[in-house]
């Protein structure tokens, strides 16, 4: 290893986050985190919601560090730890010819870090923030160290500081199997389709409340599997056929299939959350109102318009097979879910802006003539995110996105 004086090497990357269509609710063990069933995911365009990392390595950094959002957490929870410890026992030699900087396999153990992450979405709200953060953070160590892991094993590792983690290392519909080693070796990701399959389908997700919710998701499941006896027949008798039945939806394209399996999953998995003791409420008010629009317009068809589905969050997915049909359900939205008065229509509809567009929306009045229905109060929802199915990872070799300064190591 090169002599210690001050170099830092650094990596930058980008992950998407991902929406579970099937649920990952309950684990069979905690410490590994494996589920008690499969589940299945899309991934959503990283250029709308996404973590962005930075890790550096340098002689001259004395402790392992991490910046969230600008400001310093702890890495001494076991989630970062089993990662960290992963990714160095798989680490690699590293040679950077520009700075003339050699590091071998061994000096890993005595390297450390510095990371920075930075999510362009709210945190802990329900919108799987911590998935594309762990994901994110595994898939920026591999490439600094070398890791010659295909993105599968990557996952295996990625799953050890958030379960849904797994899912963020591939584009498209992709599936988490739960495994039976009692090592978690099987529990990994697989993608059962690339985000070009079904490139048609258009995301719409009203963040409801970006305020973090009462209850985690990891003390919810504990409890969930504790007591709940809806939740042991879900994952013995639903979901082993859910599963089957709905990676068939994806590969046929078959909209209707596929909603219907998407909102039922959701319902389902938030009646396990009701039958939990005691009872843990990630819904509000607002989120059923947003449930009753899509059923009624859905009944009202005769056929599935929209999918639905909410995580461990008040906030909706809302998924639609075509632009033609996202843009009546932005249409739909804006009515029923108006901007506050003062509210530029531009930072109300957030991400793919052109759906906006068509929908006839455009500037900060656009939605003045409506006129609204009596009960639907303004400033229901935050804001919308339009987005669509996305890619997985990848490095970003601008260094202009680097989170951290490539002289020092430290917070730009």
């Amino acid at each position: 290893m090169a002599e210690k004086k001050q170099w830092v090497v650094m990596v930058t990357a980008q992950t998407p986050t991902n929406i579970a269509v099937i649920k990952y609710w309950g684990k069979r063990d905690e410490a590994r985190i494996l589920p008690i069933n499969d589940s299945i995911s899309v991934t959503l365009d990283p250029d709308h919601l996404c973590t962005v990392t930075t890790v550096a390595v340098s002689p001259a950094f004395d402790h392992d560090q991490m910046w969230l959002n600008g400001k310093e957490i702890s890495l001494s929870g076991s989630r970062y730890q089993n990662c960290l410890r992963e990714i160095r026992n798989r680490a690699g030699d590293v040679e950077d010819k520009e700075k003339g900087i050699k590091i071998e396999k061994k000096d890993w153990e005595k390297l450390h870090l510095h990371i920075a992450s930075y999510n362009n979405f709210p945190t802990a709200a329900g919108l799987a923030s911590s998935a594309a953060g762990f994901a994110c953070l595994v898939f920026a160590l591999s490439k600094l160290m070398n890791v010659n892991e295909d993105p599968s094993q990557l996952s295996a590792i990625a799953r050890q500081g958030s379960g849904s983690a797994c899912r963020s290392l591939f584009g498209g519909f992709v599936k988490w199997t739960m495994g039976n080693k009692e090592d978690g070796t099987d529990s990994l990701a697989v993608q059962l389709t690339d985000e070009k399959h079904w490139n048609d389908l258009v995301i719409i997700i009203a963040v409801v409340s970006s305020r973090q919710k009462e209850t985690s998701s990891t003390s919810g499941m504990r409890e969930s599997v504790e007591t709940s006896l809806l939740l042991q027949h879900r994952a013995r008798d639903v979901v082993p056929q859910r599963v089957l039945q709905m990676e068939e939806a994806i590969k046929n394209r078959d909209f209707a299939s596929f909603a219907q399996l998407t909102c039922a999953d959701s319902n389902q998995f938030h009646a396990v959350c009701l039958d939990t003791s005691p009872p843990i409420f990630y819904m509000n008010d607002t989120s059923h109102r947003l449930i009753s629009l899509i059923e009624k317009w859905n009944r009202s068809e005769g056929s599935p318009q929209v999918a639905y589905t909410f995580d461990a969050g008040p906030n909706a997915v809302m998924i639609a097979p075509n632009r033609k049909v996202a843009v009546q359900l932005l249409q739909k939205l804006l009515f029923c879910f108006p901007p506050k008065p003062d509210t530029d229509m531009n930072s109300y509809v957030l991400g793919d802006k052109s759906i906006l567009q068509e929908a006839g929306f455009e500037g900060a009045n656009g939605v003045e003539g409506l006129p609204h229905p009596p009960e639907m109060k303004e400033g229901e929802v935050s804001y919308f995110i339009c987005t669509r199915p996305g890619r997985g990872p990848i490095v970003l070799h601008d260094q202009t996105h680097a989170l951290l300064d490539p002289e020092t190591g430290l917070p730009k």
